[in-house]
């Protein structure tokens, strides 16, 4: 009988959530989701020297603004909890796990100091060892529990003296493990070092709280970035060392998201230089005052941004790409998931921002994500079914919600000012007659549409004798004060006619 599924999504409260963060819990909630299943949101906190306040803040803000939802977390609670590790260290669940392993021989006190450390290093490195690192065949050399006796191990305990819980690995042993993306993958063990699980301050390492947590959290499978695809032996051999084999998860780790020009992992540094970012949501730095914008800031839609992800080393094995969140948990299967690298395609995401403005938001969600920005230009006055016109009008040409009011304020308030450099180009001697001719005719006009408008102007333009572009550009620049936008006629009908005729009287005085 095949176990139910439970993920979780584990970040260490170190700093704000990183666009490859993202793309893990994604995948973890997609996969949830389609196995209806469960997600839970573990906060790794037991490295205390980085943590940074606000950051768990931050990556449930960001989630919840994403629509990636937790069946189980530190807000909402539930039957695992508590669900932040330095909360767990203090309920007493690591440690007893921790002396186990020491008192079965499979892990062991080291009492090296940080001196001691660094000489062994220089030793090794001093006999051009290749492996520098405390091991099956450093060990024998260092201050630990297999090299002291019982009696000066347990004086030394007594006496509160500083130790590390460290791992017992065995000296040349195959482990040999399977990952969804990469099939079976073996390490030897000759390749690790015997980490550390209990640290001296009595937190536990990241590998030996993982383990235990996935193991009484009854996690299914463990989604994560391919950079843990090396600790993964040492996690395979505690469970086995704890006897828990039949709860070792199915390991899926994640192909590395690269920088769009396709050099290196993507990464804050290289996104400053290229100009883009790499958090989904804006972060005040509290430790150094600085910003770093993020993509909601920025105007990216989050089913843009989770469509785009979801796609960043995932594929449905058909050229379907456009799927909001029900599609995506419909299609999504781990067995889909790339080993290759992907590019960060910037060009690609705005793609999709324009096709969810297009395609996927109503006009009435539209005008409602619109509304603040009206507020933000100090617009004032206009009315829902406007609003919904005028995104209606403009939304084939903004790949940005703030763009609907950046690239056409002029369909909400009369331009103050006209583009210098079509007035002179535009703006002959003649055209204030011109105008003067459009202004009479449209004045008479009672059918005030896009239709109507275009028939009477093509009629002065015939009675003027001049080409339709001698009086479409005036038009347009007396209307909007740019040189591109929306049909001219359709603005004259959005604004209606009052403030048509308005506007071309204003730029006569004014341009002539």
């Amino acid at each position: 009988m095949s176990r139910p599924v439970v993920v979780r999504f584990a970040p260490s409260p170190t700093g704000p959530l990183h666009i490859g963060g993202v793309r893990t819990a994604l995948y973890n909630y997609l996969f949830a989701r389609k196995q209806n299943g469960k997600l839970i949101l573990r906060i790794e906190d037991t490295d205390q020297t980085r943590y940074v306040e606000g950051a768990e803040a931050f990556i449930e803000e960001a989630c919840e603004w994403l629509g990636i939802q937790f069946n189980e977390s530190p807000a909402a609670g539930g039957i695992h909890g508590p669900y932040r590790q330095s909360e767990r260290v203090k309920a007493g669940v690591y440690r007893p796990y921790a002396e186990q392993l020491v008192s079965e021989g499979k892990a062991y006190y080291a009492f090296d100091t940080s001196e001691e450390l660094n000489t062994m290093r220089e030793r090794l490195q001093a006999e051009g060892s290749s492996i520098q690192q405390y091991n099956a065949v450093t060990r024998s050399s260092m201050t630990n529990s297999f090299t002291l006796s019982e009696a000066e191990v347990a004086r030394r305990l007594a006496a509160g003296e500083p130790y590390v819980i460290r791992f017992n690995m065995p000296e040349n042993e195959d482990i040999t493990f399977s990952d969804v993306v990469r099939d079976s993958v073996t390490f030897n063990s000759r390749q690790l070092d015997d980490k550390i699980l209990l640290k001296s301050d009595g937190f536990p390492t990241y590998h030996l709280a993982n383990v235990v947590d996935d193991h009484l959290m009854n996690i299914s499978h463990v989604i994560r970035g391919e950079e843990w695809l090396s600790s993964t032996p040492l996690h395979v051999l505690l469970y086995r060392a704890f006897g828990w084999t039949e709860s070792i998860p199915t390991f899926v780790h994640l192909p590395l998201i690269l920088n769009p020009n396709g050099k290196g992992k993507m990464s804050k540094r290289a996104g400053d230089k290229m100009g883009f970012s790499v958090f989904p949501i804006t972060w005040n730095d509290p430790q150094s005052d600085a910003v770093a914008v993020g993509y909601r800031e920025q105007g990216y839609l989050p089913g843009a941004l989770m469509n785009f992800m979801s796609l960043l080393g995932w594929n449905p094995g058909d050229e379907e790409e456009l799927m909001q969140a029900d599609r995506l948990i419909e299609r999504f299967s781990l067995e889909r998931i790339n080993q290759s690298p992907t590019n960060f395609d910037l060009d690609k995401l705005k793609w999709f921002n324009e096709q969810y403005i297009r395609q996927i938001l109503s006009d009435e969600d539209l005008a409602h994500l619109v509304r603040p920005y009206l507020v933000t230009h100090q617009i004032e006055g206009i009315s829902h079914d406007y609003l919904i016109r005028a995104t209606t009008l403009m939304k084939d040409r903004v790949s940005f919600i703030s763009e609907f009011v950046s690239k056409a304020q002029f369909l909400y308030k009369a331009p103050d000012h006209y583009d210098s450099k079509m007035a002179r180009k535009q703006w002959k001697e003649q055209t204030p007659a011109h105008m003067k001719a459009l202004l009479t005719a449209f004045s008479r006009l009672t059918d005030w549409t896009s239709n109507a408008l275009s028939d009477v102007f093509e009629t002065v333009v015939s009675e003027q004798g001049v080409g339709k572009g001698r009086m479409m550009a005036p038009l347009r620049l007396a209307l909007s004060g740019v040189p591109a936008g929306p049909g001219v006629f359709d603005i004259a009908e959005l604004i209606g006619k009052v403030e048509t005729l308005t506007r071309i009287e204003r730029a006569i005085t004014t341009l002539s």
